[in-house]
């Protein structure tokens, strides 16, 4: 995405902080309705944040890195799952285009709701995007962050698979 993207001033989550409930789509072939406290509830999981679905970092480096790592997370017991501000049907279609395995969850946060409330909004505003997610992943446990790892603007290197895998070290 660009570099001049600027970020909105609110709290961050930070590690400790519980996961904050929100309603959110998410798509693991079909779409259903889920609300972040109970998806996060009872496992293991790593979160990534991508701008936009169909963007080319996105789509050339960001999320092809953790479908090409998924089974690495999964051996390890941790879920992996995707976020954007984008609606449903387009979380959809990026899945089926950048073959999204079974279980790899695309959350689609249509009105930036959960973005907001995790405090990792951009304003891409300047580029006709809108309200967007910012480039960060993060590793919680029962809901609970337990790491945050956010990318300077333009950057792609500590929210990749590969970082996430070596942070975690399990």
């Amino acid at each position: 995405m660009g570099d001049t993207f600027t970020c909105e001033s609110r709290m961050t989550i930070q590690p400790g902080d519980t996961i904050p409930d929100a309603s959110i789509k998410i798509i693991d072939g079909d779409i259903q309705s889920a609300q972040t406290g109970a998806l996060f509830a009872d496992r293991h999981t790593v979160l990534f944040g991508v701008p936009g679905a169909f963007t080319p970092t996105c789509s050339n480096k960001h999320l092809p890195g953790y479908v090409g790592h998924f089974s690495e997370f999964r051996a390890q017991g941790i879920s992996v799952m995707c976020l954007a501000v984008n609606d449903a049907y387009v979380m959809q279609a990026w899945a089926r285009v950048q073959r999204v395995p079974a279980g790899l969850l695309m959350l689609a946060d249509g009105n930036a709701s959960f973005t907001r409330a995790l405090g990792l909004e951009l304003d891409g505003t300047d580029f006709g995007m809108g309200l967007r997610t910012r480039r960060f992943a993060l590793y919680a446990e029962n809901g609970v962050v337990r790491q945050l790892h956010i990318e300077a603007p333009g950057e792609l290197r500590v929210s990749t698979a590969e970082a996430m895998l070596a942070a975690i070290g399990r």
